[in-house]
């Protein structure tokens, strides 16, 4: 059964960094784009970053410089960097699978809470 699951999240203070993970099994990542989705309960989810097979990225202009994606095929798994973090940056992340960045996610995580205090 194909599972993705994001680790990393926690208690951040302002300015801090986190690198989160988004480690697959019963998939091989390398076969689809990831990509980073933030969401505030009540919401709607928000992209913040993908990663195609070939390595080309995709970030938002809001989050550039600061999020950042990469992968290690060689472990399954997707990373998300996130530096210099502000309290509105709280919120749940989730990775996704599809074939294309900003498409049809045919696999998510379960998510995982990031909280930045000022």
């Amino acid at each position: 059964q194909a599972q993705l699951v994001e680790s990393g999240g926690g208690l951040v203070q302002s300015g801090g960094s986190l690198r989160l993970s988004c480690a697959a099994s019963g998939l091989s990542l390398e076969d689809y784009a990831i990509s980073w989705f933030r969401q505030v309960p009540g919401q709607q989810r928000e992209g913040v970053s993908c990663i195609y097979s070939d390595g080309n990225t995709v970030t938002p202009d809001s989050v550039k410089g600061r999020f950042s994606i990469s992968r290690d095929n060689a472990k399954n798994t997707v990373y998300l960097q996130i530096n210099s973090l502000k309290p509105e940056n709280t919120d749940v992340y989730y990775c996704a699978a599809g074939d294309y960045c900003g498409d049809y996610e045919e696999y998510w995580g379960q998510g995982t809470q990031v909280t930045v205090s000022s």
